[in-house]
């Protein structure tokens, strides 16, 4: 499973893609502008970056050369821009495939699985520790001061997605966008009922939180219960 970081500006076409790449077994996160974009390069380390060029607040373009500055993820460029000397000059800067509007999921898929074959840079995701907890997002398990948990895929899905921003606050939309692929549809109560159940879990409740904190009116935070308790 790659982690892919989608780049597009379109919120239906971000959608669509987002679940589809999901459900072809990627672990898929997304920015609708380039500097959300680059900012989340840098924190989250995506395998592979779909990039596409006409972005609200910079020029794909430029993402890309500012991209290239600070890493080597390879770059999948999709545009409706079909000119053959703007494909030249994309891939000439940088990019690492290029593919034209419209296109399908399938086709992205494959493209993606190729340039990570050819770069060679894809490594075992890491394994991410707060606290007692450990996440192994290779095997999709999960411990607790190394009992392994019984989670259900999506239970699963939330708390990684929580241990990636450790100490941050996310709000319930956000949950629902990119771990449920919803950006339009859900209700908060979804992401309440499988947050208590995740909560039961980990042997805590909203009253008595040691790692999933509730911050009310704004979202949920996933911290170390030592850093809580140097609080």
């Amino acid at each position: 499973m790659a982690h892919v970081l989608l780049v597009e500006d379109d919120a239906t076409i971000r959608g669509s893609l987002s679940r589809a790449l999901h459900e072809l077994g990627h672990a898929v996160t997304s920015a609708a502008t380039a500097m959300d974009g680059l900012n989340q390069v840098v924190a989250r380390k995506p395998d592979v970056v779909v990039l596409d060029i006409g972005l609200p607040d910079l020029d794909g373009r430029e993402m890309l050369r500012m991209l290239r500055s600070v890493s080597r993820v390879p770059v999948v460029v999709a545009t409706a821009r079909s000119a053959e000397d703007e494909i030249v000059r994309v891939l000439d800067m940088g990019a690492d495939d290029y593919v034209v509007k419209p296109f399908g999921a399938g086709q992205l898929d494959a493209r993606v699985r190729a340039v990570l074959r050819r770069s060679g840079e894809r490594s075992a995701p890491e394994v991410i520790e707060v606290g007692g907890l450990r996440i192994d997002p290779a095997s999709r398990t999960a411990a607790l001061d190394g009992a392994e948990l019984d989670l259900t895929p999506r239970e699963f899905d939330v708390l990684h997605y929580l241990a990636l921003r450790p100490g941050q606050v996310v709000s319930k939309r956000e949950l629902l966008t990119e771990v449920w692929q919803l950006p339009y549809g859900g209700t908060d109560k979804t992401v309440d009922v499988h947050l208590s159940w995740l909560r039961r879990k980990l042997g805590e409740t909203a009253k008595t939180a040691r790692y999933l904190h509730t911050v009310r009116r704004v979202g949920v935070r996933l911290g170390d219960p030592g850093d809580e308790a140097d609080a």
